[in-house]
């Protein structure tokens, strides 16, 4: 008996192992591109962790899995062709973005036209995390930096004049009375922004809060991530004032990005708590 039981787990999941390695053989160029995207764009580079804790997510999930029956469900096959044919259509375009979401597209089509409807709407969250490891096309990027560059300015410098330190602000460049800092890109707290919500998107898919408890810590990395941007921001200014415009640059100015990063993670995790222990909510 234990011999069928094996025997008929594996015809059953056979075809999506083959669909798998042909999926990776597929996009095998793609994704060698998008790893080294990874290691020279700094703004993604938490890219590496993401397909391994969307591996984790699906392994939490195999007890529940394993109740559901396999009903493969053909209109997955559209949705499979139409992630391949978003696949050429960036292909022939030249667009990094379209070629690598066609990836979860593709792989959306597969759950449903291989396991069925209750497997894809299991696995629809996991596989949907996949969408943190692409950067996003640099026109789009570059269009929500710049007003986050400014916004950043703006609270940083209403922080700083509150604390009595003179400061004058002309756009995203603020001038103290022994040097001038400008917000760039790198600094408008998009970074934190996107590393945030990949946090916060891994902290609700492993809690076991409710479902509008998860959506309200999924979407506090937003505040969260403009607060810590703002307090490394301040203590840039303040470190320049204080002890020279050397100190607003160099290891003191990068170190302070790994403390912000882990104020940032030890906040998640306060409102993970605080929304563990709200019973109104």
């Amino acid at each position: 008996m234990r011999d069928e039981s094996m025997q008929s787990s594996r015809e059953k999941w056979f075809p999506l192992g083959i669909v798998l390695l042909a999926l990776i053989f597929l996009y095998f160029p793609f994704l060698v591109k998008l790893i080294e995207d990874w290691g020279t764009n700094d703004d993604y580079s938490h890219g590496y962790f993401i397909p391994f804790l969307t591996l984790y997510f699906i392994y939490c999930m195999r007890d529940e899995l394993k109740k559901i029956a396999i009903k493969p469900c053909n209109p997955g096959l559209l949705v499979i062709l139409a992630g391949l044919g978003q696949l050429i259509v960036g292909k022939i375009g030249s667009e990094f973005f379209l070629q690598r979401t066609s990836l979860l597209v593709v792989l959306f089509g597969i759950a449903l036209f291989l396991l069925g409807w209750q497997y894809f709407k299991m696995l629809f969250l996991p596989l949907a995390y996949l969408i943190f490891m692409i950067p996003l096309p640099a026109i789009i990027w570059n269009k929500i930096a710049f007003p986050m560059q400014l916004f950043s300015s703006y609270l940083t410098e209403q922080v700083v004049s509150t604390l009595g330190i003179p400061i004058y602000r002309e756009g995203n460049v603020m001038h103290l009375a022994q040097t001038t800092l400008e917000v760039v890109a790198a600094c408008s707290g998009l970074r934190s922004l996107v590393t945030m919500f990949a946090l916060s998107g891994a902290l609700a898919l492993l809690s076991t809060l409710t479902a509008k408890k998860k959506i309200i810590l999924f979407f506090s990395a937003a505040p969260i991530a403009i607060f810590a941007n703002t307090v490394r921001l301040t203590a840039t200014a303040l470190m320049a004032t204080e002890i020279g415009a050397a100190a607003a640059q160099g290891f003191l100015h990068e170190f302070s990005g790994i403390v912000v990063f882990v104020l940032g993670m030890g906040l998640l995790i306060a409102v993970s708590w605080f929304l563990g222990k709200a019973k109104k909510l």
